[in-house]
């Protein structure tokens, strides 16, 4: 395993070369090396609920929703829900279903004073297959064999 300076400096390295409102941007992979090697850091997952439910969770993630199911209208509570829930001090880290919406997320923490907002690329599911249009087989958080549950 890597340690936790080298995959921090190559996430950040991400985002200047990206021009990224935050941080960095981790790998499902490297996000689970940061959980492993930070235990005081924070994933917090974006996902609806009835993502949570019906596509399956990460254990010990946070959950604050970024846009609510049916609709996907936008939560208009989330910069707060994230203030009161997080610590600005902790090395968080952000995932979705692809990595948009965490991306979204990972850029209101920034500006919230988050200093250490990360944004997990490929997110829980991934993108989708070309021919069947199904998630979690090429990328993202579960096609790595991460922890997961449906529980």
């Amino acid at each position: 395993m890597e340690t936790l300076n080298k995959i921090l400096l190559r996430a950040k390295q991400r985002a200047e070369q990206l021009q990224l409102p935050y941080a960095g941007a981790l790998t499902p992979n490297e996000a689970h090396q940061v959980q492993q090697l930070a235990p005081q850091a924070t994933l917090i997952d974006v996902r609806s609920r009835a993502e949570l439910e019906l596509v399956g969770r990460i254990p010990q993630a946070v959950h604050i929703e970024w846009a609510f199911y049916p609709g996907m209208s936008a939560n208009p509570d989330f910069a707060a829900q994230l203030d009161t829930q997080v610590d600005k001090e902790r090395l968080t880290m952000f995932i979705c279903r692809t990595g948009g919406r965490s991306h979204n997320a990972a850029a209101v923490a920034a500006k919230l004073g988050f200093t250490e907002a990360y944004n997990v690329l490929e997110g829980f599911e991934g993108e989708a297959t070309p021919d069947s249009k199904q998630r979690g087989r090429i990328n993202g958080w579960k096609a790595a064999d991460l922890p997961w549950t449906n529980a």
